[in-house]
This record gives structure tokens, sequence and C-alpha cells, in this order.
């Protein structure tokens, strides 16, 4: 399978009983699960009870034990309530008995109404900017051993960072990044799953943002670096395997925690979701 096709399969839950089902991991060499596909699989899992006309509007989860890559995650799925306009699900994964991920979600009927939204920061176009070749290239400088086997291969996402100086040594002062992605395949053309990729790859490069300012990167052997939670909220419906421009901020790190935030445009510049995420930062002894 090409890798855009081994991401739709590692999102598409077995089921195994009403309001259970089962999902895996790709063998990446990861030491633990992607905090991303969890998030991704438990969303899948919550829209497979909830009518089609009723997307996701937000969700809200947070990351108790790290994931085991080598074993199957089950989700439960908890229909706490069907409203008339509003739906919410709570969704528990779990592995060796244990909860690793609980999540809550609301989806709603769509309807009119009041509309604004900030503007797309001013950046480079994708097709001005580097391969992503030559981010992968700039990665592996920092990277661990399985990361860099990863950006080795094909992948299902394409990353184009708007500034490539920090990895190349020149750390900026300002705790902000910008970074274009896209799935490196056409997706198909249900909305459910654009969404749960969306979901999927908002997990991505947001710690970083926190650490940059510090000089360091999640890939720093001399710390420990781990979602703790994440949230997101869908203001319009998403293209997955069109550019996104992730524009990101940490407005603060303290108490072994940084706090980071997100938004995500397209590249006519409509904000397509919000998201915000705190992670643990501890140095090591």
């Amino acid at each position: 399978m090409s890798p855009v096709e081994d991401l739709l399969s590692t999102l598409d839950l077995e089921v195994l009983e009403r309001n259970l089902y089962r999902g895996v991991s790709p063998k990446v060499g990861w030491q633990r699960v992607f905090g991303g596909q969890v998030i991704a699989q438990a969303l899948v899992a919550a829209q497979r009870t909830v009518e089609a006309a009723r997307p996701v509007h937000s969700l809200h989860g947070y990351f108790l034990l790290p994931g085991d890559p080598k074993v199957p995650i089950v989700y439960e799925v908890d229909r706490i309530r069907d409203g008339g306009s509003f739906t919410t699900r709570r969704v528990v994964a779990i592995q060796h008995g244990k909860a690793i991920f609980a999540m809550s979600a609301s989806f709603q009927i769509e309807e009119e109404g009041f509309a604004h939204q900030i503007p797309m920061p001013d950046v480079p176009r994708p097709e001005d900017l580097p391969s992503d070749a030559d981010f992968a290239a700039a990665i592996a400088r920092y990277a661990p051993d399985p990361v860099k086997r990863y950006f080795e291969r094909p992948r299902p996402l394409t990353l184009r960072p708007v500034d490539m100086a920090r990895y190349f040594g020149k750390p900026p002062t300002d705790p902000r990044q910008s970074i274009w992605v896209r799935t490196n395949g056409s997706l198909p053309d249900d909305p459910s799953v654009h969404r749960a990729v969306l979901a999927y790859l908002s997990d991505m490069t947001l710690l970083d943002t926190a650490l940059v300012v510090h000089g360091r990167s999640v890939f720093d052997p001399g710390l420990q670096v781990a979602s703790l939670d994440h949230a997101m909220w869908f203001h319009r419906q998403p293209r997955a395997d069109g550019w996104m421009l992730y524009a990101q901020d940490s407005p603060s790190t303290s108490g072994a925690r940084g706090f980071t935030r997100g938004s995500l445009f397209d590249p006519d510049g409509r904000l397509l979701a919000s998201v915000a995420q705190e992670g643990l930062i501890r140095a090591r002894a």
C-alpha cells in the first residue's frame, strides 16, 4: 500500500460490538503510539456512532498512558447525549486493560449564522519553499534513529516549514512557527475522513513550538517530552489532501509544561480549525 493508503487503513477501525472498535498502529519503529493517531482513531470511533449530517465541531482529549504500538487499541464509545441540535460522545482508548486516552467530542447539525475569522499570516506559499526532502534532511541532523528512518521512507504527509533557519542552528527568539502540510496523495471525498486526517496531523510539531525559543527540540535526549492534553475546534470543512497552513505559537512554558496553540488555514485563507495543547517538557536527571 502507498503511505496514504496505509494511513487510511490505520484510521479504518474494526467493529467488535456496538460502541466497541479496535485499531492497530503502523509498524514504523516508534517506542510509543503517535498521539495524533490515537486522537484520530478515537474521533473515527465517535463518528461511527453519529449520523453524517452532524459533523464534529470540537473535541477535548487527555493522554493518560503511553500507547504500545505492538498491540491493538480498543475504543469504547459512550453515547452520552443525542439532542435536537447537538450530539455528545465520550471515547476511552484501552490497552492492556488500562485507559491510555480519554476524549469527549461534540457534534452539531449544520447551521447558518454569524461568521468572521482571523486573517491567515502573510507567509510564503508552499511551492516557494524548500521541498519536503530538504526538510527531512534537516530533521535528520537532530532526530533519533527511529525518527530518521521515518523521514527516510515515503510518508503519508508532506511538511514544509516556512522558516528552515531553526533546523540549521539558528533558533528564533519568538515562539512561533508556520508549516504547510498536506497528505501525499488523494483522499476519499467522505468529509469524515478529512476531519479524521486533520485531527491526526494536528498533533504534529506543536510542542516543538514551545521549545524552539529555548533552543531545544522534541528530539533532545536530555528532555522528557509528551503531550498531556489536546483540544480542537472544527470551524469549516477541511480538504486534507490540499495544502493547509498550520500557524502555531506558544504563549507560555512553566511548571515543566509547555502550552501551544495552532490555526489551520486553507490556501485561500479560510480558517479550518483551531488547536490547543499542553505538553510535558521536563529535563531528565
